[in-house]
């Protein structure tokens, strides 16, 4: 019996030491330390849904809502590229030969239009005066009298007295020199000499009204121009349309961006790919 109680003494649970277990009770009890939680980016809730029985207006400020929210960026970047090509620089394609032989249909040339002014997007309104326009430059007009958006040379300043005297130039009472540097059966091709700058220019060879090819003497007005086009027998110019109002001008043109091909299926010219004009 007393080997019997022993076992049954020994095999009762042991009652854990009060210390030991105060101090694993501390141990488990304490706060955990505070782990910060991530970021959670608040996603884009779209509009509510729009009532079955809404009318024809709701339905299309919902789907304008809905266009907004699905497309924001998208047109906040139209918006940007809209206002940059309305206000800081564009692209404007050549169409015509009234250019020729600088610039050939088909070019898409780079318009700076901070060259001379800054100007309210879509408007011209005129904002501060950056630049003045120069003798030689190219620039495009955006025409009143033409009805449509020219690019030609401007070859009088406010101020001179320009003429014309079978194609020869003269400003200000001096002939602008010029030297022929090709001939075939259509044209001449000449280097005509402004006081500022030397270009290429294009003349007929065959028989054209000397109408065309005499103008002035004239004296330009304040804030206005004399512009020409470079094939003189085949462009309407200020021999046609009169001076050039500076709010006209839209901006200045210095390089061929690329150039397509009309007469070869508009194939890209390679070798008018990003020139300088003259």
């Amino acid at each position: 019996m007393a080997n019997i109680d022993k076992q049954d003494s020994e095999a009762q649970p042991r009652v854990p030491d009060e210390s030991v277990s105060a101090s694993d009770t501390t141990e488990h009890t304490s706060a955990p330390k505070s782990v910060p939680k991530p970021l959670e980016e608040t996603p884009y809730t779209l509009p509510t849904p729009q009532h079955p029985n809404a009318g024809f207006g709701e339905r299309i400020t919902h789907a304008l809502k809905v266009a907004w929210a699905e497309n924001r960026q998208f047109f906040l970047l139209l918006t940007c590229i809209v206002f940059f090509k309305s206000a800081v620089a564009d692209l404007s394609s050549i169409s015509g030969a009234s250019m020729q032989p600088t610039l050939l249909d088909g070019d898409k040339v780079w318009v700076n239009k901070l060259a001379y002014d800054i100007k309210v997007p879509f408007t011209e309104i005129n904002l501060a005066e950056v630049g003045d326009p120069q003798r030689g430059d190219i620039v495009i007009i955006d025409s009143k009298r033409a009805g449509k958006r020219l690019i030609k040379r401007i070859v009088g300043l406010p101020g001179d007295t320009v003429a014309m005297q079978n194609n020869a130039l003269v400003i200000n009472g001096e002939p602008v020199n010029y030297e022929v540097v090709s001939r075939d059966e259509s044209s001449v091709i000449i280097i005509e000499a402004l006081p500022e700058l030397s270009h290429r220019a294009r003349l007929a060879s065959g028989y054209v009204s000397r109408s065309r090819r005499s103008y002035g003497p004239a004296v330009v007005p304040e804030d206005q121009y004399f512009v020409l086009g470079d094939n003189r027998d085949n462009s309407a110019d200020s021999r046609a349309y009169s001076f050039i109002p500076r709010m006209e001008l839209v901006g200045r043109s210095n390089s061929v961006v690329f150039s397509l091909d009309s007469d070869n299926k508009y194939l890209f010219r390679g070798d008018r790919f990003l020139t300088e004009l003259d």
